[in-house]
C-alpha cells in the first residue's frame, strides 16, 4: 500500500508531526509536483520519502531511512521544538534526524524543485534534502565532490546497493561498482585514458548539475543532453539498480517515464551485473547465464554469480581441456596481456599456470592473448570479435547452455566447441571445418594483408621517413606491458652499469630500450626467492595506471632472474629534494603532498583491486621533470579483499619509522597502514627533517619516545592552545625563511597528525585526505 495523494500540509511548524497511521499525512510542494510523507512497498515497511505526485507509480526521488524501514503502527516524523526533524519507530527509537538544533528553524516544506527544506522566519534554508541525495538527482540539484548517487540493492527495494556515481580522487565523474569484495570503475571506459574519454582531471571544483532543459554539465568536461531537450518536462537522473545511469522524462499523458539518455548503451558492459563466472548476453534483453560446468549460486540473485560443478583443484593437473565460447570475454583480472603470439602459445601459457582459469584470444592484425586469473564480468555480443576459453577438467561432460541458443537466435552462431589440451588448435570435438576452406581462407587473407603492408610502407617512406605521429603511435602500441628477455634488459642497462638506488626489494638501474625509451630496471633481490611476492607485484602493476603512480612497462622472469621495467622518472626520489641542500619550495611540497594522496586514494578506492602499498616513504615517492609525484615500488604491496579472507599479512613489511603500530601489535593490516606512512611523509615535508628515525626524552620525562610521537603530541597541544600563527613558525622548515602558505601549512600539519594517530580508526581515509587538501589548494599566499 502506498500513501494517498490527498494533501493535508503545505508545511510543518515546530511541534507538528506526520503519522504513518494517517495516510493523508504528507507535505506537498506548492505546484503539487512533489509529495513528502510515508511510502510503503509492503504491508509493514515504511520509508520517509519524497516522490513525484503525478507519476503513475509515485516514483521516489529521495529516502531518509533507506536501510531502516519503520513499522506501520506508531511510527512518526516530528518537527521538534529544538529545530530538528526526527523519524521514530514504533518503540520511539530514533531512526533518522536532521542535524539542526536551532530555535531559529521555523518551518519544513517541499519546494517545487523537490527539495525538502528547513527554513528560518526569513526563508533562509538551514537544512535541505538536496545535500544528501540517494539514487536520484533532480534539475538544479548541485552534485559536488561531497555527494554521490548510490543505486538501490534491487528493483522493488530501497536498500543501499553497490553501484555509485561520484567524483573520484582524480576529479573525474565515474560509475563505480563498490561491494564488500571488490571495487571497479566501469564508466568512462576504463580501457581509455581520461582525455580519450573526453574528460579532464584539472577541475578542483568538482561540481555538476542537470538543468531544467535536460542538459547535464560537469566540471570534468562531461556534457550530455536528454533526447527531448527543452523546457516544461519533469526529469530525473537516476543511478539504477542495474548499474546504468539514466535520464528519465515524465510523459504527462500517461504518468510513465521515457529514458531520454543513458551512460551505457550496452547494459552488459556494466561490470559485475551478473556476478562471478556468469555471462551477460542480449536475448534480446540483457540476460545472465552460466557457462557449461557451472550453475547459479542463488536463483533469486544473479549478483551472486555462478559456481563450478566440479572440484576446482582438478584444474591444477594437466588433465584439462578448454571450453570455447565465441563472441565472449571476461573483463579484468588479467594475469598478463601479450601481443604477437600464436594461439598455441596463448593456450600453453594458461595450461602451465595453475592460477589461470581461462584465456581470451583474438586476431587484431596480430594475435592478442589475455590470460585470466578470475572470470568476472562475463559479456557476450554477436559483434564482439574474440573467444573466451574456459579451463575445465578433461573428463567433465558439458551440455549446451542457454547462451548459445541466445547467440544463435541473434546471429546464427554455431554451438560451443570444447577444445582439448592437445597440440593443434584445430583438434575440435565434433570437427565440422573442412581443411580446404581453412587453407583457402588463409591464403586470401594473407594476400590481402601483404598488399596492405607493402602499400603502407610505400606511403610511409615516400616522403623520406616515417611521420612523427605514426612513429609515436607505433611506440605507444608496441610499448604495452610485456615480458622482456634477460638479454634485452642486460643490453638496455649496459650490463647493469648505472645504479639509481637500492632498497629492501632490490637494486634499480638506468637503461635505454631498443625503442629509445629511458627506463628504470629493478633487479629483485634474494628476498624474492619464492613466487608469492613476485607474482603479487606482477598481478598488481599490470593493471594500474594513474598519473601519480610510476608506470610499469613490463617484467622479466628467467629461471631465478626476476626484473621489473619502470618508466624513468627524471628527478628521482623525494628524499633527495627534501633533506639535502637542494630542497623544494613550499608550492612544490604542497603539490607533492596532494599528488601522493591522489595516488594512494586511487590504490585504496578506485583501483581494479584493493591495493595496500605497505611502504610509503620519501624514497618511494619519485618526482618527474616538473617535480610532480609518482609513487613507486609495489614490491611490498599485497592485494587484499575488503573484509574477506586473506586481508591479514603474515610477515612484517615496510620501513622502520614509517610503519603503523598495528604491525608490532599483530593487528589486522588494512589500508590505514598507508595512511600512517603518508602522515609521516607530509610531516617530514613540513619540517624538512626526518622525524621517523630517532628518539627523544620529552619535557615530561618520557624516555625513548619516538620523535614522531613526541612531535604529534606536542603539536596537538599547540593546536589546542592556538595563539595565532606562532606555533606554525616553530614547526615549518626554517630553510623556507617564512615563505609558505599559513593555511596550507596548518592543513598539512593537522592532516599529518590525524594520519599518525595510534588508533587506526581515528585516521582518515586517503579519499578524505585528498578532499581536504583540494579544498585548501588555492590558498597559495606566501608570507615573507
Amino acid at each position: 500500500m502506498q500513501s494517498a495523494t490527498s494533501i493535508s500540509h503545505v508545511s510543518l511548524k515546530r511541534g507538528d508531526s506526520l503519522s504513518v497511521e494517517r495516510e493523508t499525512d504528507s507535505i506537498t510542494s506548492q505546484d503539487s509536483s512533489f509529495t513528502c510523507g510515508f511510502y510503503s512497498l509492503g504491508t509493514n515497511a515504511y520509508w520517509f520519502a519524497i516522490w513525484f505526485t503525478n507519476s503513475r507509480d509515485k516514483t521516489v526521488v529521495w529516502v531518509a531511512n533507506r536501510d531502516r524501514p519503520v513499522n506501520r503502527k506508531g511510527s512518526r516524523v516530528t518537527f521538534r521544538r529544538d529545530g530538528t526533524m526526527v523519524l521514530t519507530d514504533i518503540d520511539d527509537t530514533v531512526v533518522w534526524q536532521t542535524n539542526t538544533t536551532s530555535t531559529d528553524v521555523s518551518a519544513a516544506k517541499v519546494l517545487d524543485s523537490g527539495n525538502l527544506v528547513l527554513t528560518n522566519p526569513k526563508g533562509d534554508v538551514l537544512w535541505q534534502s538536496f545535500d544528501s541525495p540517494t539514487d536520484t538527482l533532480l534539475p538544479y540539484q548541485p552534485f559536488t565532490k561531497a555527494t554521490k548517487l548510490t543505486s538501490v540493492l534491487r528493483n522493488g527495494s530501497y536498500g543501499t546497493g553497490y553501484f555509485n556515481l561520484y567524483f573520484g580522487s582524480d576529479n573525474v565523474l565515474r560509475l563505480i561498482y563498490d561491494s564488500p569484495d571488490t571495487s571497479i570503475s566501469y564508466w568512462p571506459d576504463p580501457d581509455n585514458t581520461i582525455y580519450v574519454n573526453g574528460r579532464t582531471n584539472y577541475n578542483g571544483s568538482r561540481i555538476a548539475v542537470l538543468d531544467d532543459m535536460g542538459r547535464f554539465l560537469s566540471s570534468d568536461h562531461l556534457q550530455f543532453n536528454a533526447s527531448d531537450m527543452g523546457y516544461g518536462v519533469k526529469r530525473r537522473l537516476t543511478m539504477d539498480y542495474d548499474g546504468n545511469l539514466r535520464v528519465y522524462s515524465l510523459v504527462n499523458s500517461t504518468g510513465l517515464w521515457d529514458v531520454t539518455w543513458q551512460a551505457l548503451l550496452q547494459p552488459c558492459k556494466v561490470l559485475d551485473l551478473c556476478g562471478i563466472y556468469a555471462i551477460c548476453v542480449y536475448a534480446p534483453e540483457p540476460t545472465c547465464v552460466c557457462p557449461p560446468g557451472f550453475e547459479q549460486v542463488d536463483p533469486s540473485d544473479w549478483n551472486a554469480g555462478c559456481k563450478a560443478m566440479f572440484d576446482r583443484a582438478l584444474l591444477k593437473s594437466r588433465m584439462v581441456k578448454f571450453l570455447a565460447i565465441p563472441h565472449t570475454d571476461y573483463y579484468g583480472h588479467d594475469l598478463n596481456a601479450t601481443y604477437s603470439v600464436t594461439f598455441e602459445q596463448c593456450r600453453q601459457s594458461c595450461m602451465e599456470d595453475f592460477r589461470c582459469q581461462g584465456f581470451s584470444y583474438r586476431l587484431l592484425g596480430q594475435g592478442f592473448c589475455l590470460v585470466k586469473s578470475e572470470l568476472l564480468n562475463g559479456y557476450a555480443s554477436p559483434d564482439f570479435r574474440a573467444t573466451i576459453y574456459i579451463k575445465i577438467p578433461g573428463n567433465l561432460q558439458t551440455k549446451k547452455p542457454d547462451i548459445f541458443h541466445a547467440l544463435r537466435s541473434t546471429c546464427g552462431s554455431s554451438d560451443a566447441v570444447v577444445l582439448q589440451g592437445s597440440p593443434s588448435m584445430y583438434d575440435f570435438v565434433n570437427r565440422r571445418v573442412k581443411w580446404v576452406y581453412i587453407y583457402s581462407f588463409t591464403i586470401v587473407i594473407g594476400a590481402i594483408e601483404l598488399i596492405f603492408v607493402v602499400l603502407g610502407w610505400w606511403l610511409l617512406f615516400r616522403k623520406h621517413g616515417v611521420p612523427a605521429s605514426v612513429e609515436a603511435g607505433y611506440r605507444m602500441i608496441s610499448g604495452q606491458f610485456r615480458c622482456y628477455s634477460y638479454s634485452e634488459l642486460k643490453k638496455a642497462t649496459g650490463n647493469f652499469k648505472e645504479e639509481l638506488g637500492r632498497g629492501g626489494s632490490g637494486v634499480v638501474f638506468k637503461g635505454v630500450l631498443s625503442d629509445e625509451r629511458v627506463v628504470a630496471v629493478k633487479r629483485l633481490g634474494d628476498s624474492f626467492h619464492g613466487q608469492e611476492e613476485y607474482w603479487a607485484e606482477i598481478n598488481t602493476i599490470g593493471k594500474i595506471n594513474h598519473m601519480n603512480l610510476v608506470r610499469t612497462w613490463g617484467f622479466c622472469s628467467e629461471r631465478r632472474r626476476r626484473l621489473l621495467v619502470y618508466e624513468y622518472v627524471e628527478n628521482l626520489s623525494l628524499d633527495r629534494h627534501l633533506f639535502g641542500s637542494n630542497f623544494l619550495g613550499w608550492k612544490q611540497r604542497y603539490a607533492v603532498a596532494l599528488g601522493t594522496a591522489k595516488g594512494l586514494a586511487y590504490l585504496h578506492h578506485e583501483c581494479l583491486e584493493w591495493v595496500i602499498h605497505c611502504d610509503v616513504k620519501p624514497e618511494n615517492i619519485l618526482l618527474d621533470a616538473e617535480f610532480l609525484p609518482k609513487i613507486a615500488d609495489f614490491g611490498l604491496a599485497k592485494l587484499s579483499q575488503r573484509g574477506g579472507p586473506g586481508s591479514e599479512f603474515t610477515r612484517i613489511r615496510g620501513t622502520k619509522g614509517y610503519m603503523a603500530p598495528e604491525w608490532a601489535l599483530n593487528h589486522p593490516i588494512t589500508a590505514k597502514v598507508d595512511v600512517f606512512g603518508y602522515g609521516v611523509v607530509i610531516l617530514e615535508m613540513v619540517r624538512g627533517i626526518r622525524v621517523s628515525n630517532w628518539t627523544v626524552e620529552d619535557e615530561d620525562g618520557h624516555e625513548n619516545e619516538s620523535a614522531l610521537m613526541n612531535f604529534a603530541r606536542v603539536t596537538r597541544k599547540k593546536m589546542e592552545i592556538g595563539g595565532g600563527s606562532y606555533w606554525l613558525e616553530s614547526i615549518v622548515d626554517s630553510r623556507l625563511e617564512g615563505k609558505f602558505s599559513r593555511n596550507q601549512a596548518a592543513t598539512l600539519i593537522q592532516t599529518g597528525v590525524r594520519c599518525v594517530d595510534e588508533d587506526r580508526n581515528k585516521r582518515p581515509t586517503m579519499a578524505s585526505v585528498v578532499q581536504t587538501l583540494l579544498e585548501c589548494e588555492n590558498n597559495t599566499e606566501l608570507h615573507t
